[in-house]
């Protein structure tokens, strides 16, 4: 049995001719990474399709993720082409990776307007559009931001770079009441951003410590600079070291035990000769009678507030007392109710107006 060639004399001749396969229109990958995220800690997908691309297109020579790219063997063109050579190129099924440049982001204008507007023409088969992110910000990325942000302040902001830590003592004080307020009111708007001015203290002195010089006369650091790092150091070792429930061995089914803990270890770091050091007297008044009882309940002393003269002081010393026993913030209970006074005021106003 012989089998003739297609065409040959006596082969069948095909009623219709074979449509030709519509080429695979290829991709055009455009891969983010966060900036606050160290250059190089790419997702497994992002390095897959680093490694498979075809092309791969940044313009910015300096882009901090090349370093890495060029180590794993990924050749980087800087000659960005046009949207209409580049939707040209991934006709057949080529892919290209685009390293968008910038703070921002978005990447090369001239390539990205190009291609939506190639795409709204219609009169061209646009390759796949994909938007690959490489690395996500961790939890906590935007502070290294307001770090940033802060340091250029404080070069540039001709009142900023003249502040000191005695000059904005003020504002510390002045935010934590706001922020106070705006739990007490319940206002979440009011509440984030007030977190926010009060975190800008923090940030604010920690850059102005970088500054400081000095040292003890051992050589040991003491007036010298420290930065903000060093003040996260310090709090987590502060945190872990006063919850050895979480951190360590020890157990706590309740709050109480939890206070118990954090007293016991508190006692062991500070060393204090009496239960009352520490207690900022510059405090409100009403919360420092109440700091005081608490302390000498706490420590298990017996002391009495003292009567005094049994002037209008001695008297409100004692409510203090009396309210912090009963597991009363006497300040914020006055607070609340000075509130209310406020609110009989208004109201007595707008009755006398009317």
């Amino acid at each position: 049995m012989t089998t003739e060639a297609p065409g040959a004399p006596g082969a069948p001749e095909s009623s219709e001719a074979s449509p030709a396969a519509a080429p695979a229109p290829g991709r055009i990958v455009l891969l983010t990474a966060s900036h606050r995220v160290a250059p190089g800690l790419l997702s497994w997908p992002a390095w897959q399709t680093l490694r498979g691309a075809d092309r791969v297109l940044c313009a910015d020579a300096q882009h901090p993720q090349l370093p890495y790219l060029y180590e794993a063997g990924v050749t980087v063109e800087h000659d960005v082409p046009t949207a209409d050579e580049l939707v040209a190129f991934c006709a057949g099924g080529r892919t290209v990776v685009v390293l968008p440049t910038g703070a921002s982001g978005e990447g090369d204008a001239r390539l990205t307007d190009g291609l939506a507007r190639l795409a709204g023409s219609n009169r061209v088969q646009m390759p796949d559009l994909e938007l690959l992110p490489g690395s996500y910000d961790l939890p906590g990325a935007r502070l290294l931001d307001l770090v940033d942000v802060m340091d250029r302040i404080r070069r540039e902001c001709p009142w900023s770079s003249r502040q000191t830590h005695e000059g904005l003592a003020k504002y510390g004080i002045e935010e934590a009441y706001e922020l106070v307020e705006a739990i007490e009111a319940g206002d979440r708007t009011e509440l984030r951003e007030e977190l926010g001015d009060v975190l800008l203290q923090v940030v604010f002195h920690a850059r102005i410590a970088q500054e400081a010089t000095g040292e003890e006369e051992d050589g040991e650091a003491g007036d010298g600079p420290f930065s903000i790092d060093d003040v996260a150091a310090t709090l987590i070792d502060k945190l872990i070291h006063r919850h050895p429930h979480v951190f360590g061995d020890e157990t706590a089914e309740t709050p109480a035990d939890v206070k118990a803990h954090w007293l016991r270890t508190k006692a062991i770091e500070k060393q204090r000769d009496s239960v009352t050091e520490g207690i900022p007297l510059t405090q409100p008044a009403l919360a420092l009678a109440a700091k005081l009882a608490s302390r000498v309940r706490s420590g298990g002393l017996d002391v009495a507030p003292p009567a005094g003269d049994g002037g209008i002081g001695y008297e409100l010393l004692a409510l203090a007392a009396r309210a912090e026993a009963a597991g009363v913030d006497p300040e914020t209970a006055l607070r609340a109710a000075s509130r209310a006074y406020r609110d009989a005021i208004v109201a007595a106003e707008k009755a006398g107006a009317q």
